[in-house]
């Protein structure tokens, strides 16, 4: 019997894309990052892909959803977790129409109330009463999540409020690994739920302050508030050269990159 062409993602983290909204290279843009030639500076828009006991979790549908999934060997998805409804993290969500066809259904999707509004706003004909010929739409059943912990795939979920400038976001912990991106403000109460870690994903736009998303210094006084015994810094901009800036980082603390796999620990 011939091997599976998929990848079994199972106890593993995948980075999808450790990149921006507008991803790197930035369209139009020749500085030293977006012309680099290694190939950790060439990132995907931020997001990732869990193998749990009970399936293939995939955290927001990117822009660029398509050919993260295929560069990664993915062939099935079992659900559907939101961190917020921005664009660089919700524009892909077409391209689960063929996710929906290998399972047969609709995929279970888990959001906010506000995620789903936008969805169903965005993504109107995929709600329509007679779906419009000449083509397939994605189909979704939606469970509300808060901030209360939850099951999925045979794993335990505990949702971690974040601010994202004048946003509520959230990240997730999944067993000793935490996964919190587009954010700037870590709330007292999610702190208390990051103790104990062994990986904390974290947020990390550039050098230089921003509004809405941490900079270098600012993630690298989370990490070590938090104390995981390894913290992976993602969703950067051009101004952050996978190189130049890991040789600058503390030990524990690492630059993630598109393709990079984490095993999955605590679950």
């Amino acid at each position: 019997m011939a091997a599976s062409p998929f990848r079994d993602p199972a106890g593993e983290m995948i980075f999808l894309g450790t990149g921006t909204s507008v991803g790197v290279p930035m369209v139009g843009c020749a500085c030293p990052v977006c012309t680099s030639d290694d190939p950790r500076d060439r990132r995907m828009r931020t997001s990732v892909l869990l193998g749990l006991p009970g399936g293939t979790l995939l955290i927001d549908t990117t822009p660029d959803l398509r050919s993260q999934l295929l560069r990664e060997r993915i062939g099935r998805v079992d659900a559907v977790l939101y961190t917020h409804e921005h664009v660089d993290h919700l524009y892909g969500l077409d391209d689960v129409r063929p996710l929906c066809f290998a399972r047969g259904g609709p995929i279970p999707v888990y959001c906010e109330e506000m995620v789903e509004e936008r969805i169903r706003r965005a993504f109107d004909y995929a709600f329509l009463p007679m779906p419009l010929p000449g083509g397939g739409v994605p189909k979704l059943e939606f469970s509300r999540i808060t901030t209360e912990p939850f099951d999925l795939l045979g794993a335990r979920v505990v949702p971690l409020r974040l601010r994202h400038g004048v946003f509520d976001v959230l990240g997730f912990r999944f067993g000793d690994v935490a996964y919190c991106t587009d954010t700037n403000g870590v709330p007292e109460e999610t702190y208390e739920r990051l103790e104990g870690l062994d990986v904390l994903v974290l947020d990390c736009l550039r050098q230089s302050r921003h509004s809405t998303h941490f900079s270098l210094e600012e993630s690298l006084e989370v990490a070590q508030r938090v104390g995981a015994k390894r913290a992976l810094l993602i969703h950067f901009s051009h101004d952050i050269s996978h190189q130049a800036v890991s040789s600058q980082l503390p030990p524990g603390v690492e630059l993630a990159y598109d393709g990079l796999a984490v095993p999955l620990t605590g679950l």
